[in-house]
């Protein structure tokens, strides 16, 4: 971890002048429909980082107004992760189907009805209904956020602005957790469904994704969209002939062995398959929902004063977001990731070390510092690469055939294994608030080995070339 560390240190002596930097480039390489669908794809992940924030802050305010017991708000926490799973079971058909941009239409309808339901609910069902929705929109726009933005994305700026755009939605989990410690839960959720309500007049401004243009054979329109991204004045040809190419091969490769949705589990996409979906479900399984959806109910077992410990949780998150999306396209992902796991991983093991001492009434003054720091580390952590790189590098590594299955298949994993942290944590507290934090501490070391040996880096290539040395390597060759 150490060398990690320093490596990271090393290529980010500067953190100012790389962010100038970064704007720069960013600014440089802009046009109008560029900016809108950075704005949309930004809006969207604000919107998902409020879903999944307002649990934790509203958490006694909600079961004291409408009397729930532990067993009802489990469900409301628990259910958001049910919709996860429905909405991970369309994904990929409907975005393949109607396309990115009907699809985020799609998503954001559900998300405001999701938060007015919420808002004017009166009793536990339409609580739950509301809850519902919104988890279904999250499981459709969790991986097509990403691939949208990838896919019109330059390849000199793609992590970082797909970094970005996903940051938003660590934003909006802070944004929240502060606005939960002095707005009432019912006013919280209007306030929750403004991001998709402004996302809606934009929809009509900003392009289709090229690849997906190309994949439904609509070719005369690929040149004209990358001019309307890259600028007017832009060479794209050369873009646009290696898209039309690949896209064309893969064609080729679907009429020898289609095989619908069981394609992905050809031999040639086994590895893939593997590091997509690993990635994904690496921050579920290593307590994610349970730190977001309980966050109040740790601070209040260790003693820490829960606005002071929001607030606090919120403003470092949002630094790592920060950190993470400066370092992405400098550092390389694979760097990121090691750092952000082995931060998890002592995040994890610091939180159960604190319930230890509290429930063995040792350090009784350190303990609360000891919890709070180790919420603190786990989120800055999580936000500097666990949160943002595994969606980008699931969206990278695909080929256009496969994309739509391939996200089906993450959003399936990532949410089943989110609905059992979130529906478990709970009871897992009652059982053993150490035991339960040790086992999150397990699996992220498991998963920095994971990281350490089998994921590659993919900085600074076209999204054509990854997916051909994921499903095409040489004989020779190796993909780290």
């Amino acid at each position: 971890m150490a060398e990690e560390e320093g490596l990271l240190l090393a290529s980010s002596p500067n953190r100012s002048s790389l962010s100038s930097s970064l704007l720069s480039e960013i600014s440089n390489a802009s046009t109008k429909p560029f900016v809108l669908a950075f704005i949309v794809g930004s809006c969207g992940a604000f919107a998902f980082g409020c879903t999944i924030g307002y649990s934790a802050p509203t958490q006694s305010s909600i079961m004291k107004d409408l009397n729930l017991s532990i067993a009802d708000y489990s469900l409301f926490g628990s259910i958001l992760t049910v919709g996860l799973i429905l909405g991970a079971l369309i994904c990929g058909k409907l975005t393949d189907l109607v396309g990115r941009v009907y699809t985020i239409l799609i998503t954001n309808i559900l998300f405001i009805i999701g938060w007015f339901a919420i808002a004017m609910a009166k009793g536990v069902w339409l609580l739950d209904l509301g809850r519902l929705l919104q988890g279904i929109s999250i499981g459709i726009s969790a991986y097509l956020g990403p691939v949208y933005i990838t896919e019109i994305a330059p390849r000199n700026l793609r992590g970082a602005v797909s970094s970005l755009a996903q940051l938003f939605a660590g934003v909006g989990i802070s944004v929240f957790y502060v606005l939960g410690t002095v707005v009432a839960w019912r006013d919280l959720a209007i306030l929750g469904s403004i991001p998709s309500l402004m996302v809606l007049p934009l929809l009509f401004f900003i392009p289709e994704s090229p690849r997906w243009l190309a994949k439904v054979g609509r070719e005369w329109e690929v040149k004209a969209v990358l001019l309307s991204l890259r600028g007017a004045t832009s060479d794209v040809s050369d873009e646009a002939a290696e898209i039309l190419e690949y896209t064309e091969h893969v064609k080729q490769q679907q009429d020898v062995d289609d095989g619908g949705f069981f394609k992905l589990f050809q031999r040639k996409y086994a590895f893939s398959l593997t590091i997509g979906v690993v990635l994904i479900a690496l921050p579920q399984l290593g307590g994610l929902n349970g730190y977001s959806f309980y966050t109040d109910s740790i601070f209040t077992s260790t003693g820490v004063s829960s606005h002071f410990g929001f607030i606090s949780t919120s403003v470092v998150q949002m630094f790592g977001g920060i950190l993470g999306t400066v370092l992405v396209d400098v550092s390389g992902r694979r760097t990121l990731l090691l750092v952000s796991q082995a931060g998890m991983f002592l995040g994890c093991l610091a939180t159960a070390i604190s319930f230890f001492l509290k429930e063995n009434h040792c350090w009784e003054t350190g303990t609360p510092v000891l919890a709070l720091t180790s919420v603190m580390v786990y989120f800055a952590s999580y936000g500097s690469g666990m949160g943002t790189i595994p969606w980008i590098i699931a969206s990278e590594i695909y080929p256009v055939d496969v994309k739509g299955a391939a996200g089906t298949m993450c959003n399936l994993v990532s949410s089943i294994s989110s609905w059992l942290v979130a529906y478990s944590f709970s009871f897992l507290l009652q059982w053993s608030s150490t035991g339960t934090f040790l086992m999150f501490a397990t699996v992220t070391g498991l998963g920095f080995v994971f990281i350490a040996k089998l994921v590659p880096e993919t900085k600074g290539k076209s999204l054509e070339e990854i997916q051909s040395l994921f499903t095409d390597p040489p004989e020779d060759s190796t993909i780290f």
